[in-house]
């Protein structure tokens, strides 16, 4: 009998963006040589972007933020309500690629100052990795305005910690990854100020993550910081691992604090999420608890294991809530996952937790 033909798998259609013809022309060359990739257009500003999109339907597109007529962030904000298409962010400038991912952007590349073929291989390389992971990103429409521009909430969720839950023994250890920057956002933004400390890692590079902190500091009602080495883990504020650091939970006599430090990635990541849940693990054991949100691999997961296998409560984001559906897949698979839920009710989840334990 014939042998069936098996056709190839169907490859990722990129839509490139950019107001530099040089710019536009190097990636198109260069991310059709990944055989994942087809470059099926490239667009010069936002309304011919808006024009191919309606006409093309992309897979991904990836965006240029400064550009003539109309910047990319004002573009993200006219596209994701009506086009809900996964969209990485190529850009020079930190804190437009905050707005960016705050916009509804899926990830973003920083765009880079080529000084060798090397630092153009490694570019290319960084932003075809990306676009394979936003290709399953589940994107979804939001308003126009992004909740992060709104001034502070007032609580939605139970906003009173018992006095039982207001204690320096408590920590709380969260991970993500793609789509993370708005996970944490949703999780912490309504934590009262009386919250045990919290640690925080997500993937981002240096400079990104203190200007995150910085902006999550604006909106929240605990206080925001990227971590520094020998930070105390303090009741009523967050940490943040720095990008390109290492952060490790440690307890001395006066309580908790951090380690940050260089060091290997791990998991390919650094900071990475299994390096905090590992240490929360052994230095917290049961008085902490650990949540994993949406992100692309297996980050955390192991180590979210043994903070379930130490005594810890262990949350997980739920599958139709995750832009990708990654980390905390890979966490619940394995039995790491105590509770899983949608995003918007994970940190009601934390504080019932709190109010609920034993005094300590």
């Amino acid at each position: 009998m014939p042998v069936p033909s098996v056709s190839p798998p169907r490859k990722i259609q990129v839509l490139i963006v950019d107001d530099s013809l040089l710019f536009r022309k190097t990636l198109e060359n260069r991310l059709s040589q990944d055989p994942r990739i087809e470059i099926i257009g490239t667009a010069v500003d936002s309304f011919d972007a808006m024009e191919k999109i309606r006409s093309l339907h992309p897979d991904v597109v990836t965006l240029d933020v400064e550009m003539p007529r109309m910047n990319g962030i004002d573009f993200l904000k006219k596209l994701i309500p009506i086009h809900p298409v996964p969209v990485i962010v190529v850009s020079s400038l930190p804190i437009n690629v905050l707005d960016a991912l705050e916009a509804g952007a899926v990830d973003f590349v920083e765009k880079p100052k080529v000084q060798s073929g090397a630092d153009l291989a490694r570019f290319v390389g960084e932003l075809s990795g990306k676009i394979s992971i936003a290709a399953s990103a589940h994107v979804r429409k939001r308003a126009a305005a992004p909740a992060a521009a709104a001034a502070p909430r007032r609580p939605s969720v139970p906003s009173l910690l018992s006095a039982a839950a207001r204690n320096d023994n408590t920590v709380i250890a969260i991970g993500a990854s793609t789509g993370g920057t708005d996970a944490i956002l949703e999780v912490v933004r309504n934590l009262p100020a009386t919250t045990p400390g919290v640690v925080i890692v997500q993937h981002m590079p240096p400079v990104f993550t203190r200007m995150y902190s910085e902006r999550l500091d604006k909106i929240c009602h605990m206080r925001v910081k990227e971590a520094a080495d020998m930070d105390r883990v303090k009741r009523g504020q967050i940490l943040i691992a720095p990008g390109g650091f290492q952060m490790k939970l440690c307890k001395d006599t006066q309580g908790y604090f951090v380690r940050v430090e260089e060091g290997a990635k791990v998991n390919g990541h650094c900071p990475s999420v299994e390096v905090l849940f590992n240490t929360a693990a052994t230095v917290a054991g049961a008085f902490a608890t650990g949540v994993i949100l949406t992100g692309m691999g297996a980050d955390g997961a192991k180590g979210l294991l043994n903070m379930r296998k130490a005594g810890a409560y262990t949350i997980g984001q739920d599958k139709d809530s995750c832009v990708v559906y990654g980390m905390p897949q890979a966490a619940f698979t394995m039995g790491a996952v105590m509770k899983q839920l949608p995003l918007d009710k994970i940190c009601g989840e934390i504080i019932s937790h709190l109010n609920m334990a034993r005094p300590q």
